[in-house]
């Protein structure tokens, strides 16, 4: 019954993440088709970029037991094309787990690399209405200790662990945003993200909880960014 449902689990993210990453091309199709008949258009090709800092996972790190710190540089390409490089800090401190009582710590750095499109009808508008792609990567060392583990036969408990294992995760995302302009060069955004896991290297011990950068590990995952974003 539970490969059953692994199976059908599997099945559904697979068919969530074909069907968004439909969604993507068929918006980039329509943006691509869009920016070749933008010929006349007197806006230049390089429009500029942008540097953005996360809210939210700053947030979850002050306030729950893991999360991140992330900036992103946005390249503008006539309002439409926006390549985007994303770099981030995750950190965990996962205690006794309540299923497992494990502990899990880990602090390691990821990146992002991916591809945005300006959906909105009128491109050099002020608000801008976005679709993309992001490839991630995390190569990170975790601690996972069990400590006071009861023995069934001698009666007696002890514990299991390893520090400075090493893991690695690859990831592809499907993204969602709107940028709304404040005053000046100031924007404020939301950001939508799927992830899902194409390869990863657990360690020794069996699945890490949580993976700087993707989250809370499984073969996907949602997340969201609240972003601010300053144009230069």
């Amino acid at each position: 019954m539970i490969k059953i449902r692994q199976i059908i689990s599997t099945y559904t993210s697979t068919r969530i993440f074909s069907l968004l990453l439909l969604l993507i091309v068929s918006a980039t199709t329509h943006a691509q088709s869009k920016m070749f008949r933008m010929e006349k258009d007197s806006i230049p090709l390089f429009r500029g970029f942008a540097v953005s800092f996360d809210l939210v996972g700053p947030m979850m790190m002050a306030l729950s037991d893991h999360g991140e710190i992330e900036g992103a540089l946005r390249i503008n390409l006539h309002d439409q094309w926006f390549p985007v490089f994303e770099l981030g800090l995750g950190r965990a401190n996962h205690e006794n787990d309540e299923v497992t009582g494990i502990t899990y710590k880990t602090t390691a750095p990821y990146f992002r690399v991916g591809m945005d499109w300006n959906i909105m009808k009128n491109k050099h508008a002020d608000n801008r209405l976005y679709a993309g792609f992001r490839y991630g990567f995390t190569s990170y060392k975790l601690d996972i200790i069990r400590e006071a583990l009861p023995d069934p036969v001698w009666k007696n408990t002890s514990g299991f662990g390893k520090k400075d294992m090493g893991c690695s995760m690859h990831w592809l995302e499907a993204v969602f945003g709107i940028d709304a302009k404040i005053f000046g060069p100031l924007h404020l955004g939301w950001m939508v993200r799927y992830k899902r896991r194409i390869a990863h290297n657990d360690g020794d011990l069996g699945a890490t909880w949580y993976v700087p950068g993707f989250g809370i590990n499984d073969n996907d995952t949602f997340g969201a960014n609240f972003n601010v974003i300053v144009d230069i």
